[in-house]
C-alpha cells in the first residue's frame, strides 16, 4: 500500500494500530491527529503562535496519555520489568518533547520540522511496540487474576502496518530535508480534502467534543448550542436536551460585568481564541469557578462557523490554594494576619504614607499576666481569650486599619492615615486608650474538657502598648517592630496596663543592654566576676562580719557596677547562675576564715535574689554547698528582700524554715520599702532586720524617716531580733542610731565595698576583743 493512499493526512490512523484497550486506542486516534495539525500549520502561513499553541497541546495531552498508561499498568498489575521499560520511555518522551518546545520558542518553524520526525517516528514505534505490548500484558494480567478480560483482541493487518510505518519514516524524513517539497504535497492533500471538508469538520468536532475530558461546549456563529459532552452535563447539571438551542449565558453567574465579556469576544474576533478565568453558575444555582478557553472553527470563507469553549472546574483548586494562602498569612487561632502578612501591610503603610505625606502608628500591644491563666486554666482557656482578644481589637479599630498576631500573646494594630504633626500621635494615644479600655473589660471564658464545656471562669486581663510612629520608608518595617516592641517593655516596667510612645534615646539604650547581656552570659566563663566585702561593726567598731558583694570586671569597660548588671542578670535569668557562684565563692571564704582565730568569728551575708530562691532545689542546693565546703552554717547569712513574699509566702516560709533548721541565718533586706506584712513577718525565721540607707540618708532631717527607723528598731526588739542600719556616712547618723537601740552598722563612714585582701587588713585593724 503507498504513500498516496493516505494523503489526507500526514499520518491518518487506522484499525491495524489498535492494541486492544480502548481508551488508550482513542487517545492514540487523537495524539495523531494532533500530530497532524501540527504537520498543517507548520507548512502553511499559520502565525507562530498558533504554530506554538498546537505543539503546547500536542505534549499536554501525551502528559495526559501517559498518566492514563501508567494507570491502566498500576491497576492490572502488570509485569514490573515492562511497566518500568515503558515509565522510562514515557520520561525520555516527555524531556525530549520538552527541549524542543523551549528550543522552538526562539525559532518555531526551523525547530518543528525537524521535531516532527521524531515526534512521529517515536509515537508510532511506541505504539507498535511497548503499547501494543501493554494490551498483551494487560489481558495476561486480566487472565490470570481471573477477571472478565476486556482487552480486545488486536486485529490483524500488522504487515499493513509495517508499510504504513516505513511511509511514513520516509514521508517525515523528507519533511526535515525539504519543507518545500512537503508544502506541495499538503497543498494537494487540501485538494483532495476540499470536495469532503463539511464531513471531515462535523468528524473533527464530534470527535473533538466526545474524547476530551474537559467539559465541552460547541455553538453555532449565531452561539446556539450545539452539543454538548458528557463532562459538560456532569459538571454543570444540565442535561443536552435541556441546551440544545440555547445560548451559553444560560450559565453565566452574574459576577462578570459586560465590559469583560466585551473584552472576551474582541480577542476572539482578533485572534481567534481566548481563555481566562470565569465564574459559572450550575442548574441548582451554585456559582463555582473554572477555567474557560474559547476557539473560533473558521469556514471556507475564514468567517467564523462555529465556537467551540472548552472549561475546567477549578473550585476544588481554587479552594486549596486559598487554604494554602490562609495557612501561609494567617494566624490559624484567631484568624488574623500573621506576622508575614502584617509585615507586608506594614511596608504598604509606610509607601503609602510617604506618597500621601500622611502619617500612621505601629501599635504592639502585650497581654498582662497571660501566662498565668495559661498555667492556672489550660490552654483551652487561654486560647479562648485570645480569641475573645481579638474579637475586641476588630472593634476598636478604623475600617482599612490591620489588626495581626504576632505569635503567643502579642498582637500588632497597623493605623493608617492618621493626620500630620502631633495630632497623630494623639489619635494614636486614643485608640491605645480605648484598647486598653476594651481589653481589660472583664472575660466569661468558657472551660473546655475533652471538647465539651464544663464550666466558665472569670478574668480580668491588662495589657501593655508600645506605639512607635511613621511618616515615611526613613525606618524599615522591621526596625519600626523593633521599636515598638522597645516601646511595650518600658510600658511594661512603668507598672504594665499602660502604653508608651517610642523615644530614639531609648533606643541607643537599648543597644547598650543587648550588648551587655551578651557580655554577661561571658563573664563567668572568662571568670571576670569578683567579691567585694563591707565590714558590718558593732558599737565599738569592731568588725563582727561583712556582706558579699559581687562585682564585674569587664575586659574594656573596666568596673561594672551592679545597679547596671543585676537588672538584666534578673531579666534573662542569668542570676540564677551568677547567684549560685556567689553563694559558692562567699563559702570557701568562710571555710578559709574559719581555718584563723583572727577571723573565725566573722559572719557572711550575701544576697539572695527572688527568682534564685524560688527554684524547688533551692534548699538542697544550699545545703549541698555547706556540706561540702564544711562551712560552719550560723556564720552564713542569706539576706532576702520582701519582694520574696509576693509570690508565694508560705513556700518561702517552708524554705526558710528547712535551713534554719540547719543553722543558717537569715536577714530581711531593705524593711521597709516594700510588703512589709506584719502577719508574715511574725512567721518568718528571721534573725536580723536591716534598716534601708534610704530611711538612714535622711535619719537627721526627715522626721518621718527617723520615725520609721525608730520603729524598725522597736519591732526587731519586740520580734527579739537583731537589727542592723546600711548606708551609714555619718557620725550624726552612727549616733542617732546608737541612742534608739541599733548598735549594728555598715557603711561608708567604717569602710567601702573592698577586695578581699584590703577587708581583712581593715579586720585586723579593728578587731572585736578575744
Amino acid at each position: 500500500m503507498g504513500v498516496a493512499d493516505y494523503r489526507n493526512d500526514i499520518f491518518r490512523w487506522s484499525d491495524g494500530f489498535n492494541i486492544g484497550l480502548r481508551e488508550i486506542d482513542d487517545q492514540h486516534a487523537r495524539l495523531v491527529a494532533i500530530l497532524n495539525r501540527l504537520a498543517r500549520h507548520h507548512t502553511s502561513k499559520t502565525a507562530d503562535d498558533d504554530l506554538l499553541r498546537v505543539f503546547d497541546e500536542l505534549v499536554s495531552y501525551t502528559a495526559y496519555h501517559f498518566q492514563t498508561e501508567e494507570r491502566v499498568m498500576t491497576e492490572a498489575a502488570v509485569d514490573a520489568r515492562h511497566a518500568d521499560a515503558h515509565r522510562r520511555a514515557h520520561q525520555d518522551f516527555v524531556v525530549r518533547a520538552l527541549t524542543a518546545r523551549r528550543d522552538a520558542e526562539a525559532s518555531p518553524r526551523e525547530v518543528t520540522g525537524d521535531t516532527l520526525v521524531f515526534l512521529t517516528n517515536w509515537l508510532i514505534h511506541h505504539i507498535l511496540g511497548m503499547d501494543r505490548q501493554l494490551g498483551v500484558e494487560v489481558r495476561r494480567a486480566q487472565q490470570r487474576d481471573g477477571l472478565a478480560v476486556t482487552v480486545e483482541q488486536t486485529p490483524d493487518g500488522e504487515r499493513t502496518t509495517e508499510v504504513l510505518l516505513h511511509a511514513v519514516d520516509g514521508l517525515y524524513e523528507q519533511l526535515g530535508r525539504n519543507t518545500a517539497e512537503l508544502r506541495e504535497t499538503n497543498a494537494r492533500l487540501q485538494q483532495e480534502l476540499a470536495r469532503s471538508r463539511q464531513a471531515a469538520q462535523d468528524l473533527r468536532i464530534a470527535a473533538t467534543a466526545f474524547e476530551a475530558q474537559e467539559s465541552i461546549i460547541i455553538t453555532d456563529a449565531a452561539s446556539r448550542i450545539l452539543q454538548v459532552n458528557k463532562a459538560f452535563c456532569a459538571t454543570t447539571g444540565y442535561s443536552f436536551d435541556e441546551v440544545l438551542g440555547r445560548n451559553p449565558r444560560l450559565l453565566s453567574s452574574g459576577r462578570q460585568d459586560a465590559a469583560f465579556y466585551a473584552e472576551m469576544w474582541r480577542s476572539i474576533r482578533a485572534s481567534g481564541s481566548w481563555q481566562g478565568e470565569i465564574w459559572n453558575r450550575r442548574k441548582n444555582g451554585e456559582a463555582y469557578p473554572s477555567w474557560l478557553s474559547i476557539t473560533a472553527v473558521p469556514g471556507d470563507d475564514g468567517v467564523p462557523s462555529h465556537f467551540v469553549g472548552t472549561s475546567t472546574d477549578i473550585a476544588p483548586r481554587k479552594l486549596a490554594e486559598d487554604r494554602i494562602k490562609n495557612l501561609a498569612y494567617y494566624d490559624q487561632l484567631t484568624q488574623l494576619p500573621n506576622r508575614r502578612l502584617m509585615m507586608d501591610r506594614l511596608d504598604q503603610a509606610l509607601t503609602a504614607c510617604a506618597r500621601h505625606g500622611r502619617k500612621g502608628a505601629l501599635l504592639l500591644i502585650d497581654l498582662d499576666d497571660f501566662k498565668s491563666l495559661n498555667d492556672s486554666m489550660g490552654h483551652g482557656v487561654g486560647d479562648n481569650l485570645l480569641i475573645e482578644v481579638a474579637r475586641r481589637l476588630h472593634f476598636c479599630v478604623r475600617d482599612g486599619d490591620t489588626v495581626a498576631r504576632l505569635g503567643g500573646d502579642e498582637f500588632v494594630v497597623i493605623l493608617n492615615d492618621l493626620d500630620g504633626g502631633e495630632q497623630a500621635a494623639i489619635q494614636a494615644e486614643r485608640i491605645a486608650e480605648k484598647i486598653q479600655a476594651r481589653l481589660g473589660e472583664a472575660y466569661v471564658l468558657d472551660i473546655i474538657v475533652d471538647g465539651v464545656v464544663t464550666g466558665t471562669c472569670n478574668h480580668a486581663c491588662g495589657s501593655s502598648i508600645g506605639i512607635a510612629m511613621f511618616h515615611d520608608r526613613s525606618v524599615s518595617a522591621d526596625d519600626l517592630l523593633t521599636r515598638a516592641d522597645t516601646a511595650m517593655y518600658q510600658a511594661k516596667q512603668a507598672g504594665r496596663h499602660t502604653h508608651r510612645f517610642f523615644d530614639p534615646e531609648m533606643q541607643e539604650t537599648v543597644k547598650l543592654r543587648t550588648l551587655l547581656e551578651r557580655d554577661l552570659r561571658c563573664a563567668l566563663a572568662a571568670g571576670q566576676f569578683v567579691l567585694y566585702y563591707q565590714p558590718q561593726v558593732d558599737a565599738a567598731g569592731c568588725v563582727i562580719g561583712a556582706e558579699a558583694l559581687v562585682r564585674w570586671r569587664h575586659p574594656e569597660r573596666g568596673m561594672v557596677e551592679p545597679a547596671e548588671f543585676i537588672p538584666v542578670a534578673e531579666e534573662t535569668g542569668l542570676i540564677l547562675q551568677l547567684g549560685q557562684w556567689v553563694l559558692e565563692q562567699a563559702c570557701r571564704q568562710l571555710t578559709l576564715w574559719a581555718g584563723c582565730a583572727e577571723t573565725a568569728h566573722l559572719t557572711l551575708a550575701v544576697n539572695v535574689s527572688a527568682r534564685q530562691f524560688g527554684r524547688a532545689s533551692f534548699v538542697e542546693e544550699v545545703l549541698a554547698i555547706v556540706d561540702d565546703l564544711g562551712v560552719t552554717p550560723d556564720r552564713l547569712k542569706l539576706e532576702l528582700t520582701e519582694s520574696h513574699l509576693l509570690d508565694n509566702a508560705d513556700e518561702v516560709i517552708d524554705k526558710m524554715v528547712a535551713l534554719k533548721a540547719r543553722h543558717v541565718g537569715f536577714s530581711m533586706d531593705d524593711f521597709g520599702t516594700g510588703y512589709s506584712s506584719l502577719s508574715y513577718l511574725k512567721r518568718l525565721p528571721l534573725d536580723q532586720l536591716k534598716i534601708d540607707q534610704s530611711f538612714v540618708r535622711d535619719i537627721l532631717s526627715h522626721p518621718s524617716d527617723a520615725a520609721i527607723a525608730k520603729t524598725i528598731v522597736a519591732l526587731a526588739q519586740s520580734l527579739g531580733l537583731s537589727v542592723i542600719a546600711e548606708g551609714v556616712e555619718t557620725e550624726g547618723q552612727r549616733e542617732f542610731l546608737r541612742d534608739h537601740g541599733c548598735v549594728t552598722c555598715q557603711g561608708f563612714l567604717f569602710c567601702r565595698p573592698v577586695p578581699l585582701e584590703e577587708f581583712e587588713h581593715f579586720a585586723r585593724q579593728n578587731p572585736c576583743p578575744g
